[in-house]
């Protein structure tokens, strides 16, 4: 029986490296990332996936314990060559920290991949992409589809495709909105696109903005450079740290409850947020006290 959903994670900005090149996995684990991605699927040309399943097999089998969560993308499990991918690694004795899954369209793949990881790596955390109209329209069932989804992940690249709308902030809000909304109706991460545009780092700052003020937890990267910039953006500023330390402990001291605090109500989705910040916040700063 499945346990209950992974814990919250702190993924303010997730690199990809593709599997063919491991030799970046190191530089990608030293620009500080929250979580790195070993890419089977769009970073792979279709003539070496093979070749990058067993690097990054090997990868997995020989990576020592870091701070970053390092997932596994592989391609779409609805393909043979996805199903292949996730027979290695339900056979391989290895167990990345979380397996993202491209292209998801409904509830039942993210179950039967589940499923299929079954007594191999039970409770696997899965990280689920959202990234087709289909997959928009049925974004909360593929958010609550099985208790090991940690989060969503919202592609706006391949999105743009499927419908035959521009790749811009403007054509993609309704379907970013869907996503925020169906994960935190599923208590799950919620994370954006990659900017494509990797010189444009102001660009990407603003992006990045926008998207945290949208709800999203984090951002993708494609480029190390990109990694600071994101995480700087999803970072709580010294004065939300200090109100969500203020109000946390002003409800424990309530043991619960409603309260007001400086004139504000606060009650118990406003301590969740605080909660969230503070993890955050800790993540950034191992020294800063959750309250």
């Amino acid at each position: 029986m499945m346990s209950s959903r992974p814990a919250f994670r702190v993924r303010r900005g997730l690199l990809f490296v593709p599997a063919v090149r491991p030799d970046r996995y190191p530089k990608a684990l030293a620009t500080g990332a929250d979580a790195v991605c070993i890419d089977l699927e769009d970073g792979v040309s279709f003539v070496a996936k093979d070749e990058a399943r067993d690097k990054a097999l090997a990868l997995f089998a020989d990576r020592e314990p870091v701070r970053a969560e390092v997932s596994l993308r592989i391609n779409d499990p609805k393909t043979d060559l996805g199903q292949r991918d996730l027979d290695a690694v339900r056979c391989a004795g290895i167990r990345p920290d979380a397996l993202m899954l491209p292209k998801c369209d409904g509830p039942e793949e993210i179950r039967d991949v589940a499923q299929a990881l079954g007594d191999a790596l039970p409770d696997l955390p899965l990280i689920v992409m959202v990234e087709t109209a289909r997959g928009v329209a049925a974004a909360e069932a593929i958010a609550a589809a099985t208790p090991t989804v940690s989060a969503v992940f919202f592609g706006a690249i391949d999105f743009a495709a499927d419908v035959g709308c521009e790749v811009g902030w403007d054509a993609a809000l309704y379907a970013r909105s869907r996503v925020v909304v169906a994960a935190a109706v599923a208590g799950v991460g919620a994370l954006d696109s990659p900017f494509m545009d990797v010189p444009a780092l102001d660009g990407l700052a603003a992006e990045s903005r926008r998207t945290r003020g949208l709800g999203f937890t984090g951002k993708a990267a494609i480029h190390p450079t990109q990694v600071p910039v994101i995480q700087a953006a999803f970072s709580p500023a010294a004065e939300e740290v200090a109100w969500a330390r203020r109000i946390v402990e002003a409800y424990d001291r309530n043991r619960g409850g409603v309260l007001l605090v400086d004139g504000k109500l606060i009650e118990r989705p406003v301590i969740a947020s605080a909660k969230r910040t503070l993890a955050v916040a800790e993540a950034v700063d191992p020294h800063t006290p959750i309250g």
